[in-house]
């Protein structure tokens, strides 16, 4: 089986995606390394290597949380399987 994206922990909001070429409708298997997990769904956008995706839908507001720390807010809602970047979340420094 081939690995598409990374995830630490079970409790992160999004994985990496570690493949070139990610486009929207592909299928995904993702392993969730604390957890010796692997899980598999559907793409909604295109995905550069190394740039987020979501595993769960996420609502204005909720915390993004990527490796277990904290790493922004989503700014605009944001369903399972979609790109996550600079049009969607945002830091909370400032």
């Amino acid at each position: 089986m081939s690995i598409d994206f990374v995830v630490h922990d079970a409790d992160d909001a999004v994985g990496v995606v570690v493949v070139e070429g990610v486009q929207a409708g592909q299928k995904l298997t993702g392993w969730v390394m604390h957890q010796d997990e692997t899980v598999t769904f559907e793409v909604l956008d295109a995905i550069p290597i190394g740039h987020k995706l979501a595993i769960r839908d996420l609502a204005e507001g909720d915390t993004v949380i990527k490796y277990g720390v904290d790493i922004g807010r989503v700014v605009q809602p944001i369903n399972k399987g979609e790109h996550l970047h600079v049009h969607n979340v945002k830091t909370k420094r400032w």
